[in-house]
C-alpha cells in the first residue's frame, strides 16, 4: 500500500528515535522506509521540513539523526555587538548556548543555525538537556549549519579603497565588510562612494574571507534628510506603499456609519464616552466609560470595530496578516491598516458615529470583577483628550487648549468630562492597588520622545513620564483583555493569547549579581515578591532605568500563543489583547472570536491560528527593533549637533569598568561611556573590589551612583555608541561634585590630635 505523503515525516522521525538506528543518508533511509521511486521526492522534502524545523539534523556526509543524540541544537541566533552570540534554542526546556565570535562560522544576526554543544560527552549533554550545568561549566557551542537566512539583503553605506568598493553595514553586529562592483547591475542612480545602499547578499561559506554581494538600491547620501529612517525601513522589510487591490477594497468602504448599521447595535450615542491618546495621536481605537453604582462601578471599554470592515480572506486582511501590527518609527508610522480605516471611519473620533465592540465590566466597591458581557455598539465620542490635558485634570489643574497641529483636537472639553475623570482615577486607583497587591510588577517606564524638525532632524528630546493619566487607560485596557481571555478559555473557542512565561532562574541568578554590585540586598528573585520588594527599592534612584532594562533580558519575551499560559509581567492567568485592533492584527483575530460567541456563525479554524501566533509574534518584534533603533539613531544625532554646541548634560555613573565608566543621561535615557583618558584631571587607580576610580593626587573618587555633568566628546554614528567626557565646569550644573576620597593616614591623624 503506497504510503501518503503527509505520513512520511511521521515514519522518518518514528525510525530514528528507535533504539537501534544509526546515522543514514538519504538513499539509506529510501531503502530502510520501503519508498518507492515515485515517492521519492516526497522523502526529499520531508526530510527538508523536518531539518528546518530543527526536528531532525544532518551530520557528516549528509546523514541524518535527532539532534539530542549528536548533541546539536536548533535556534535562532543573536549576535552580540562584540561578535559573540547566543543561540535561542526552538526546544522547550533547552537553555540558551553561547556562541563565541570564533565559533559563529558564517552566520548572522537572526539566522536560523544548528549548532554543536561544546560542554563535553554525553554525561554533559544530559545535563544540557536536565539544565543541570555542573560547577564552572558553560552552555557553549559552536555553528555548523545555517538552515535559514534571516534576510538576503543588507543596508550600509558605499565606500573605497585602492583597490576594491565595499560597504560597511548599519548594523554593528556584522563584524565584517561587504565587497561590492557598484556596476554590476544596472540602477536608475549609479552608486557613489557615501551613499546608503541595499545590498543583496551572494552566498557566503568561509568565514575567512569577507562576504560579496550586489547593490541593488541606492538610497541617497548617507547625510540627505530622511536617508537614516529609509535604511532602517529597508533593513526591517518594513513595507512602505500598500498594494493597489488594498487601496481600492478600503476606498470602497463608506465614510460614515449606515443608518441601517445603527439600528442593529446597542445605541451608546448620548452616554458620556470619551478617549484620552498621546499629543500626536491620529487613530484612536479605544475610549471609556465610567460610572458608580450602588454596588461599585460599571466600566465600558469601548474598542473600534475594524472586523467589521476586514473581513478574512481580502485584500485588506492578508496585507494586515503580513504587517502584523503598525510600526512607529521615529518620523513617520508604517500603518497596519491603510489611512481612510485607521485615521477614518474606524477612528474613535470625538463628535462622529462609530461602531465599536464593547466589554461593559461590573465591579464591587473594593474592585473586584463581579461579571462581564460584550456587544456590538454604536458611540459617539465627547471629548478627545490628551495624557497632558488628562493629568492636568487629576492634579487639580485647567488643562492647556490644544494647538491647531494636534489633530482632531477637542476645542473645550465639557465639564462633566472633567468630573467624569476624576471618577475613573478613582476606580483606576483601586484596580491599580488590586493588581499589586496580587504580584503584578512594575515594569512600566519613562520614555523619551525625540521631535524632529522638517528636515527629519532632531531638535528636542522630552522626557515623557508615566504619570495618572496613563495608568487610568491602563488599568482600564488590562482589565478589558483580561476579562475577553478569560471569556474565550471559558467557552472554549480557538483564540490568540498574550503569553509571558516565567523566567528562567539561571538569568533570574545572573540579574541578581548585577544587583549585589550596586549594594542592594536581595532574596531569592524567582519568589515574586522578592521581585517587588526590588522594584519598589531601586525606584527614583540612578539606576532604576539601567537595572530595570537589566530584568527585562533576563525574563522571556511576550509574544502570542494559542494556549492561555498566563502573563508573568502582569502575575495574569488569562490574558489576551482585545483593546488595539487598528494596530495589532492579534486583536483584530479576538475580535472575530469575540463576534463568534453568542451568535450563529462558523468558527475560526483552530489549525489555522498557530501560524497566525507565529506570525504575528514575528512581525512585533521587527517593528519592536526597528523602533527602537529609529528612536536611538535620532537620539545619537541629537547628541552629535549637541557636541558642536559644547552642552553639558547630567549623567549618572551605572557601572565602573577598568577602561571607563559607564554613565547614563536619566533625563534622555541614553548611556555612553567616559574613557579612562578622558578623566585627565590626575591619575587614577581603578580599585576592582570596590569598583571605582580614586585619583592619586586628588583623591577624587568616581563610583556607581555618582552624578557627575558631562560634555559629548565623541560620536560614532556606525557604531551608535556616544563617548562623553566630564564638563569643564561642573558646578554650572548645580549638582556636587563627587566627593573626594581621606587618605586613611590623615583621617588617623584629626582623630590623635582630637583625643588629645
Amino acid at each position: 500500500m503506497k504510503a501518503k505523503p503527509q505520513d512520511l515525516p511521521k515514519r522518518i522521525l518514528a525510525l530514528m528515535r528507535s533504539p537501534r538506528y544509526q546515522p543514514l543518508d538519504k538513499v539509506e533511509l529510501s531503502k530502510k522506509l520501503g519508498v518507492t521511486s515515485d515517492e521519492r521526492a516526497g522523502l526529499r522534502q520531508a526530510l527538508q521540513t523536518l531539518e528546518e524545523r530543527g526536528e531532525i539534523a544532518r551530520i557528516r556526509k549528509d546523514r541524518y539523526v535527532l539532534p539530542e543524540v549528536a548533541e546539536l541544537v536548533t535556534g535562532i541566533l543573536q549576535v552580540h555587538t562584540s561578535g559573540n552570540a547566543h543561540l535561542i534554542s526552538e526546544r522547550a526546556g533547552q537553555p540558551d548556548l553561547y556562541i563565541a565570535s570564533e565559533n559563529t562560522w558564517t552566520a548572522m544576526n537572526g539566522d536560523r543555525v544548528v549548532a554543536r554543544i561544546l560542554t563535553g560527552g554525553i554525561e554533559g549533554v544530559e545535563r544540557f538537556r536536565r539544565r543541570l550545568p555542573t560547577a564552572g561549566e558553560r552552555r557553549e557551542g559552536r555553528v555548523i549549519r545555517i538552515l535559514k537566512r534571516a534576510s538576503e539583503t543588507l543596508v550600509g553605506t558605499l565606500q573605497r579603497s585602492k583597490q576594491f568598493h565595499f560597504v560597511i553595514p548599519d548594523d554593528p553586529r556584522i563584524g565584517k565588510n561587504i565587497y561590492v562592483h557598484p556596476g554590476a547591475a544596472p540602477l536608475p542612480q549609479p552608486p557613489v562612494v557615501g551613499d546608503k545602499v541595499v545590498v543583496k547578499l551572494d552566498e557566503w561559506t568561509s568565514p575567512n574571507v569577507n562576504p560579496e554581494g550586489e547593490i541593488i538600491e541606492v538610497l541617497g547620501a548617507a547625510s540627505a534628510p530622511g536617508v537614516d529612517m529609509l535604511s532602517i525601513i529597508r533593513k526591517h522589510h518594513l513595507p512602505v506603499e500598500f498594494p493597489k487591490a488594498v487601496i481600492e477594497e478600503a476606498h470602497r468602504i463608506p465614510e460614515q456609519v449606515p443608518p441601517d448599521e445603527l439600528a442593529q447595535r446597542e445605541d451608546l450615542r448620548d452616554a458620556l464616552i470619551y478617549t484620552i491618546d498621546p499629543d500626536d495621536a491620529r487613530d484612536f481605537d479605544d475610549a471609556i466609560q465610567v460610572e458608580k453604582t450602588a454596588n461599585g462601578w460599571r466600566l465600558g471599554v469601548h474598542i473600534a470595530d475594524v472586523g467589521h470592515y476586514v473581513f478574512p480572506g481580502t485584500a485588506l486582511d492578508k496585507e494586515a496578516f503580513e504587517r502584523g501590527n503598525s510600526t512607529y518609527l521615529a518620523d513617520r508610522v508604517i500603518p497596519m491598516l491603510p489611512e481612510r480605516l485607521s485615521n477614518g471611519i474606524c477612528s474613535l473620533k470625538p463628535n462622529v458615529n462609530r461602531l465599536t465592540r464593547s466589554a461593559f465590566i461590573e465591579f464591587n466597591k473594593a474592585g473586584k470583577i463581579k461579571s462581564a458581557r460584550f456587544a456590538k455598539t454604536v458611540i459617539c465620542s465627547k471629548a478627545r483628550l490628551t495624557y497632558k490635558q488628562t493629568f492636568a485634570i487629576l492634579s487639580g489643574k485647567t488643562p492647556d487648549p490644544l494647538p491647531v497641529t494636534v489633530p482632531d483636537r477637542t476645542e473645550t472639553i465639557p465639564p462633566e468630562v472633567s468630573e467624569n475623570i476624576k471618577l475613573a482615577w478613582e476606580l483606576a486607583a483601586i484596580l491599580r492597588k488590586n493588581r499589586f497587591s496580587t504580584g503584578s510588577l512594575d515594569l512600566e517606564f519613562p520614555e523619551v520622545k525625540v521631535w524632529l524638525d522638517e528636515n527629519g532632524t532632531p531638535v528636542k528630546l522630552e522626557r515623557l513620564e508615566y504619570d495618572q493619566s496613563h495608568q487610568l487607560i491602563e488599568e482600564f485596557m488590562l482589565a478589558a483583555n483580561e476579562v475577553v481571555a478569560r471569556e474565550t478559555k471559558h467557552k472554549n473557542y480557538p483564540s490568540i493569547y498574550r503569553v509571558h512565561e516565567n523566567p528562567d532562574p539561571d538569568k533570574l541568578a545572573e540579574f541578581r549579581d548585577l544587583v549585589t554590585i550596586y549594594k542592594y540586598r536581595v532574596g531569592d528573585l524567582t519568589l515574586r515578591p522578592e521581585v517587588q520588594r526590588l522594584l519598589e527599592g531601586i525606584k527614583g534612584k540612578p539606576e532604576e532605568y539601567a537595572l530595570k532594562i537589566a530584568f527585562l533580558r533576563s525574563l522571556k519575551r511576550a509574544a502570542y500563543g494559542v494556549q492561555s499560559l498566563g502573563h508573568y509581567g502582569l502575575a495574569k492567568v488569562n490574558y489576551t489583547h482585545f483593546t488595539s485592533p487598528i494596530r495589532r492584527y492579534a486583536d483584530l483575530v479576538v475580535h472575530r472570536v469575540i463576534g463568534h460567541i453568542g451568535e450563529q456563525r462558523q468558527r475560526l479554524a483552530a489549525a489555522d491560528l498557530p501560524a497566525v501566533a507565529v506570525q504575528i509574534s514575528q512581525t512585533e518584534r521587527v517593528s519592536e527593533d526597528a523602533e527602537r533603533e529609529s528612536v536611538k539613531l535620532k537620539k545619537i544625532e541629537f547628541f552629535a549637533i549637541a557636541a558642536s554646541r559644547r552642552d553639558t548634560f547630567t549623567a549618572v555613573i551605572l557601572d565602573v569598568r577598568n577602561y571607563g565608566l559607564v554613565v547614563e543621561l536619566p533625563e534622555f535615557l541614553i548611556s555612553g561611556l567616559v574613557h579612562v583618558s578622558a578623566l585627565n584631571d590626575d591619575f587614577y587607580l581603578f580599585d576592582p573590589t570596590r569598583m571605582r576610580f580614586v585619583g592619586r593626587k586628588t583623591h577624587r573618587v568616581f563610583a556607581a551612583g555618582e552624578r557627575i555633568s558631562v560634555a559629548v566628546a565623541k560620536v560614532d554614528m556606525y557604531k551608535q555608541q556616544i563617548d562623553f567626557q566630564p564638563a569643564p565646569e561642573e558646578k554650572s550644573t548645580g549638582r556636587p561634585r563627587p566627593k573626594k576620597e581621606q587618605r586613611p593616614e590623615r583621617r588617623h591623624e584629626r582623630n590623635g590630635r582630637k583625643r588629645r
